[in-house]
């Protein structure tokens, strides 16, 4: 019995005017990302810039129109027996719910493979202050996210840390007004001193000090730390490791999670869930797989019991 061929599928979402119309037109018209494959593809929205049917046709491309009511298993089903497509790629309406297309049942052999999210640089702060929760989903579900319209002017040292507060291993591109990737100055002013051997941690800088040493764990191995968290027992862990962390808001008070480092301590089990410690230890670094990689650890020289943080949430700006 023959395998099912696996169909790719590539998904592109944003809100209007974010630039994914042009990213597909330049793929699939210019850079011939398709090689002639038969391609199917569906656009969930009218942007900015239009698509050329008939040449897309010559390409061997094959657009077609959806809405809310026509993204369902059965209309997908018929588009792929009439088009018996080698690949799909989706424009996603970006004000639409991600459930509608995470969701639907798709075609035999279907299979999402890379998901891109678009986004104008120039607009990014209105949209964050906005409507958070729908630009935060989008950013987390995303494998590549690419920031478009930057100049000098960009912060992207701050978006990227946006970005890695809801979602660690999506690729993070910025590109400038001309279409050309700009690598920006990834220098992080921290609110604390790196040069010194001992990183004293005011408690609003907790979620700084996550993001950062989350990405950059080099930097912080031979560390000595002191900080005020609150103490979380995972139960696969053993009696003498422990997670000292902070809850912290990502984007909107229903999407608050649980943020720290395995930690090592003789004295872990004398504390409760969500007790409040402080916490003075050397910072090392191993592979952990609820990091998903190598990450930072903490080896505990000292635990004590301590008064709450006067805000018992972190954010991931300053």
């Amino acid at each position: 019995m023959a395998m099912e061929k696996e169909i790719p599928v590539y998904i592109f979402m944003g809100f209007l005017g974010a630039g994914k119309t042009k990213f597909a037109k330049e793929t699939l018209m210019e850079q011939d990302f398709t090689e002639g494959q038969r391609t199917l593809l569906l656009v969930a929205e009218d942007g900015e810039e239009e698509y050329d049917a008939e040449a897309l046709k010559e390409k061997n491309i094959f657009l077609e129109e959806i809405s809310e009511e026509t993204l369902t298993e059965e209309h997908l089903l018929d588009l792929g027996k009439k088009y018996a497509p080698q690949n799909v790629m989706i424009e996603y309406n970006g004000m639409w719910e991600l459930d509608k297309i995470f969701n639907v049942r798709v075609p035999k052999g279907w299979t999402v493979v890379q998901v891109i999210s678009f986004v104008d640089a120039t607009t990014f702060d209105i949209y964050v202050a906005n409507m958070k929760k729908i630009m935060m989903d989008e950013l987390r579900n995303a494998d590549m996210i690419i920031f478009n319209r930057c100049d000098e002017n960009t912060k992207m040292a701050e978006y990227r840390r946006s970005i890695r507060a809801v979602n660690r291993r999506a690729q993070v591109i910025f590109e400038g007004k001309d279409g050309k990737q700009m690598i920006g100055d990834e220098e992080v002013v921290l609110p604390y001193d790196l040069d010194k051997d001992e990183i004293i941690l005011q408690d609003e800088d907790f979620g700084i000090f996550y993001i950062d040493a989350a990405d950059n764990p080099d930097k912080y191995v031979g560390k000595k730390i002191k900080t005020k968290a609150q103490v979380f027992h995972p139960s696969s862990y053993p009696a003498n490791t422990f997670v000292p962390g902070r809850f912290a808001m990502t984007c909107c008070a229903e999407d608050i999670q649980f943020v720290g480092f395995k930690s090592y301590s003789d004295k872990a089990k004398d504390f409760e869930d969500r007790e409040w410690v402080v916490v003075e230890a050397e910072i090392g670094k191993e592979f952990y797989e609820e990091f998903g990689g190598e990450g930072p650890v903490f080896h505990v020289n000292s635990v004590v019991k301590a008064e709450p943080a006067q805000d018992e949430l972190v954010y991931f700006t300053y």
